[in-house]
């Protein structure tokens, strides 16, 4: 990955904040140009440092008011990619995660409700070949979600 400066950092941070906020408002918390703004921010999604923008939907919204952390193992941790392949057909799985610890997968999962998610566990994931056991965290409420925070460097005293 390609080194980033300090007004990269300074981008990101903005960014991470308020992805919707305007290059123009980016450009004059940074002084530089808008143009200038555009054209690193463009840099940092065509380096991979930047991986998306969009919209948050909140899942209760929806009719998703269950959300879950299932803790999911194999039968043995090489059948992970084929596993993958089949929890990627279950819609209302949003993230999936090959672990250390107690579990080989972790994955994070949205229901409508404890019925819903029982349907999930039952008939969806419980049967897909290798999936030895499943254990089910049920989100009570979502205290934290934020960007992992971007640090400036300080400048070296010789600089």
């Amino acid at each position: 990955m390609e080194k980033i400066d300090n007004l990269d950092k300074k981008i990101l941070s903005i960014l991470s904040k308020n992805a919707r906020i305007p290059f123009k408002d980016v450009a004059a918390e940074c002084g530089v140009s808008r143009a200038a703004i555009h054209q690193r921010v463009q840099h940092l999604i065509h380096a991979g440092v930047i991986t998306g923008s969009g919209f948050e939907i909140n899942p209760k919204s929806i009719g998703y008011s269950t959300c879950t952390y299932i803790g999911l193992n194999l039968e043995r941790g090489s059948m992970y990619k084929d596993v993958v392949e089949k929890l990627t057909e279950i819609p209302e799985i949003i993230e999936c995660h090959f672990t250390t610890g107690p579990y080989t997968m972790l994955l994070k999962v949205y229901a409508r409700d404890n019925e819903h998610l029982m349907e999930l566990l039952n008939d969806k994931m419980q049967m897909i070949q290798g999936v030895v056991s499943t254990e089910t965290l049920i989100s009570l409420d979502q205290s934290i979600k934020r960007e992992i925070p971007v640090h400036m460097q300080e400048p070296a005293d010789n600089e």
